[in-house]
């Protein structure tokens, strides 16, 4: 079992939980990972990738090797992960950084998986209960995976604290981030 413990207080394991892409080593995850102490990434499927359920049972998978509180770290497809696996598993989270959620009830841009394609692999629709452990969204006014309106909506759907983190793309390499500065202050307000 993975979890950092001192002195009868257990520090949170921050757990990544990245979209459906492929592993990017200049992704800000992959900075934060060599940041941080006490981190666990979720392995990218080699198989099934766009497989909700897939996905969900990953998350499961790396969250049943960890002992202790953990503040789940989520990106892109990984936030709509996360909602999913909080319907159907009752874990304790300390809490959840959900960065970029993408808007898989809109069109996305081409290149990126269409309507049928997410509806036949389980990811529609995507659910709007409120999450039970504490969480912030990090919404970019300029994402064009999601319109900032609706991705808002959905994270206050979720109970989310809104993070209007500015004009920053899709949070990604191809948007001018590796490393995003802004994560590590986030993260530590749900210490």
């Amino acid at each position: 079992m993975i979890g950092a413990q001192s002195n009868h207080s257990v520090s949170p394991t921050i757990v990544i939980v990245p979209g459906l892409r492929d592993h990017v080593p200049e992704h800000w995850q992959t900075h934060l990972q060599a940041q941080l102490p006490n981190v666990v990434s979720m392995a990218p499927l080699e198989r099934n990738r766009l497989s909700c359920s897939a996905q969900v049972l990953a998350l499961e998978a790396t969250l049943g090797r960890i002992s202790g509180p953990v503040i789940l770290v989520a990106h892109s497809g990984g936030v709509i992960t996360v909602a999913h696996w909080s319907q159907q598993y009752h874990r304790p989270i300390h809490g959840a950084l959900l960065a970029a959620p993408p808007n898989f009830e809109a069109p996305l841009p081409p290149g990126y998986p269409t309507g049928d394609v997410l509806l036949e692999n389980g990811w529609l629709p995507v659910p709007r209960k409120p999450l039970p452990f504490p969480s912030i969204a990090a919404v970019s006014d300029n994402d064009p995976l999601g319109n900032k309106d609706d991705v808002i909506a959905m994270a206050q759907a979720w109970g989310s604290r809104i993070a209007e983190v500015g004009a920053v793309g899709h949070l990604n390499p191809a948007s001018g981030f590796g490393e995003w500065p802004q994560a590590l202050p986030l993260i530590r307000s749900l210490y």
